[in-house]
Order: structure tokens, then sequence, then C-alpha cells
């Protein structure tokens, strides 16, 4: 009989967001409504060295 290990973890970046585009952060500083999550990641991004793989955005949502 073979144990079955328990399934790794997805990282946070690597989440699937259902019904939501994942955008990058030149995206959000050119967005018409800016919200608190697109502004936090793209402060993020501006400094340097960041990698970032993008942030939901909430405006891309599907209805």
């Amino acid at each position: 009989m073979v144990k079955k290990g328990k399934k790794p973890s997805k990282a946070k970046s690597d989440k699937v967001y259902k019904g939501m585009r994942l955008v990058t952060s030149d995206v959000c500083e050119v967005c018409k409504t800016p919200c608190a999550r697109g502004m936090a990641y793209a402060a993020r991004m501006r400094e340097p060295g960041a990698v970032g793989k993008g942030v939901p955005c909430i405006l891309t949502k599907v209805k």
C-alpha cells in the first residue's frame, strides 16, 4: 500500500481568480477608476527589482 502525500499548496501569486482578469501595473496606473488594490500593486512595482504577475482587477469581473 502506498501512502499519498499532501498536495503542494499554491503560492498566493499563483492562485486563479475566476471571473477576473489579471492586469499589470501599467494598466492600473492609467485606469479611470483606481482601486486600493491596484494602486498598492502599482506602488510595489515601482520599486527597483520588483517582480509581479499582475493583480486581479475588480472592474473586469464577470457578472
